[in-house]
């Protein structure tokens, strides 16, 4: 099985055709403390390429929690890393708290505006008041709408946000955005008491 075959089988829910270099998974979990981290979800995970460099930087202690749509990829993922609590389902469930760190491998420019949105609601929600969150897009599709109004849903979300330089040696090429303190929008978040919003 290969991420190539599956993107043939199912582009909308893969949404990349090759899987991303070591290049591009060494900037993904650079400057996150994973090293730190007690608790980190990745979402998208397909063949593990930032699941394996995560898992590198993880404490044996810290747990992770990976979320995948793709069946096919979830039993694979289980079966090579079986340290991993493999979650097979959509990202827009994501259903834990106080989460140092997301990782995200999700193709973002493939989805509708709304499923965009749940998706970053739920990993907002998700993660701690100090929390990190990373992800990538590809350089050639920056300035589709899709991508303009995720990058715009992101600063939204999150207090701070920032761009790394083009990872060249992917194919495509492709640039991280890292994103910290994920900011109210809106609603309460999980944790709150009722008195505070009250």
């Amino acid at each position: 099985m290969s991420i190539t075959s599956e993107f043939l089988r199912h582009p909308l829910l893969t949404g990349a055709i090759a899987p991303s270099s070591p290049w591009l998974a060494e900037t993904m979990t650079a400057g996150l403390g994973l090293e730190r981290a007690a608790r980190v979800a990745e979402l998208g995970p397909g063949t593990g390429v930032f699941t394996e460099a995560v898992l590198a930087l993880l404490r044996p202690e810290a747990r992770l929690t990976a979320v995948e749509i793709n069946p096919r990829f979830a039993a694979s993922l289980s079966e090579r890393f079986p340290q991993v609590d493999v979650v097979t389902g959509s990202a827009e469930h994501l259903a834990l708290d106080n989460v140092d760190v997301v990782v995200s491998g999700l193709p973002w420019t493939a989805m509708t505006a709304v499923r965009q949105q749940r998706i970053l609601d739920a990993v907002t929600a998700a993660l701690a008041s100090n929390g990190r969150f990373t992800t990538f897009a590809y350089a050639h599709a920056a300035w589709t709408p899709p991508a303009r109004r995720f990058a715009a849903s992101l600063r939204s979300r999150f207090a701070v946000v920032e761009r790394t330089p083009v990872v060249w040696g992917n194919l495509p090429p492709a640039f991280v955005y890292r994103a910290a303190l994920p900011v109210t929008v809106g609603r309460t978040r999980r944790g709150q008491s009722a008195a505070t919003s009250a």
